[in-house]
């Protein structure tokens, strides 16, 4: 790879992961980019660095453009690993740098490298730096997703670099959205923002809001948005903030997915006649065996989704390990503005149903009671009672997603 030019003389220098699959336990089927950035200007300033694996090739991207050693600011946006872990070498290239990081960020990095022997400078919502011709903003951003986010904007070229937030993992060989639209499609790219707001950011949707409203009173012109992550919004940054409030607000799809594992098929049996039962109420609907999906996918499935039903097996009293490990994950992530049901077969006392109805209350989701249970394989009525139960799911899933 090569520095790509943004706009004049400000740079992408980062690195492609073509190879990575597990992203801190997210699938990652297209892989990844680490995106920093290089401005040239009177004072040359590099935002944020790389994942230590890739410092090699970003150094190399820098020195295609500039002498390391002339690098007069390092803004670092967020300490994550995948972002920060390269700064000892590039801080090796440009001792006299000075590092502009959040409160919360410097303690991080404290724990991670000896700071002692570097120039750090605090900074806060609202704070500039003149780098030249160019000033930057920087506005802080806390909880997307770490304590110590923020995000720096350009003013004079109108370019937010936007840390994680709008960002995807995709590993391209093309840089911006226009180019990646003409190789791939837009449904691709969108997919791919779906997929990282539902595994990273659905917690913080409130925050979302909040933080474009602040962007939005800042009265910041945007002409392009520069991710730390997969492809540069430059043709039309409007769409995925557009993207961002939709899904902050729980818009979604008018769909149901079944997400389920079996253990002897008499789940799995299940089904295919509450599948039939919605699809006949009107009601798109997708099933997802989690055994043989990736978590990460049943998870953005789930999010895309106004209703899920989850199908479990009784093992030992309680949820089938695969599914109590998917309910587990998908509580972390606080979904909102979900209507929930369980079914499940069961061979002796039963209990899986019930402890996936626990999981629902604690997770303060809407619920569709009673959830159904068969005994062993389901017979030509309990197929019958499947059907029923999946049109009568449908027809409270489009009243609910009336409220939206």
């Amino acid at each position: 790879m090569k520095a790509i030019e943004l706009k004049n003389d400000i740079y992408w220098v980062g690195a492609i992961d073509w190879a990575v699959r597990d992203f801190h336990g997210y699938e990652t089927p297209r892989g990844t980019t680490y995106n920093n950035y290089l401005i040239i200007d009177k004072e040359i300033t590099l935002l944020d660095t790389v994942k230590y694996d890739f410092s090699d090739i970003t150094i190399k991207n820098i020195k295609s453009v500039i002498d390391p050693s002339k690098i007069k600011n390092i803004v670092i946006n967020h300490i994550e690993n995948d972002h920060v872990t390269s700064i000892d070498k590039i801080m090796d290239l440009t001792p006299n740098a000075t590092i502009y990081i959040t409160e919360k960020g410097k303690r991080g990095l404290d724990r991670f490298f000896d700071t002692s022997k570097w120039n750090i400078k605090i900074v806060n919502t609202g704070d500039t730096l003149n780098i030249g011709k160019r000033t930057l903003l920087f506005i802080e951003t806390p909880m997307l997703h770490w304590p110590d986010s923020m995000m720096t904007y350009i003013k004079e070229d109108k370019i937010l670099i936007s840390q994680d937030a709008f960002g995807q993992h995709i590993a391209s060989a093309v840089r911006f959205d226009d180019e990646f639209i003409t190789c791939d499609s837009m449904s691709e790219l969108e997919d791919a923002v779906i997929d990282y707001y539902a595994n990273i950011l659905m917690p913080f949707g409130q925050l979302i809001k909040a933080k474009i409203a602040d962007i939005q009173k800042l009265g910041l012109q945007i002409e392009m948005i520069a991710p730390d992550h997969g492809i540069i919004w430059r043709t039309n940054p409007q769409k995925v903030l557009q993207m961002y409030l939709d899904m902050a607000n729980g818009k979604t799809n008018l769909s149901v997915s079944i997400i389920y594992d079996t253990m002897w098929h008499s789940t799995e049996q299940m089904t295919l006649p509450i599948m039939q039962g919605i699809k006949d109420e009107g009601v798109e609907c997708k099933v997802i065996k989690l055994r043989a999906t990736p978590m990460s996918m049943a998870i953005k499935d789930f999010w895309k989704s106004r209703g899920a039903l989850i199908g479990t097996p009784t093992l030992n009293n309680i949820m089938y390990p695969s599914v109590a490990h998917f309910l587990t994950h998908l509580r972390g992530l606080r979904p909102k503005n979900r209507i929930v049901g369980a079914f499940g077969s069961y061979g002796w006392g039963g209990g899986a149903v019930k402890e996936a109805y626990e999981n629902f209350n604690r997770m303060g989701l809407e619920i569709f009671e009673p959830g159904l249970q068969i005994l062993f394989k389901p017979s030509f009525e309990d197929e019958t009672k499947c059907y029923e139960f999946g049109k009568e799911f449908a027809r409270k899933v489009k009243e609910y997603h009336q409220k939206f």
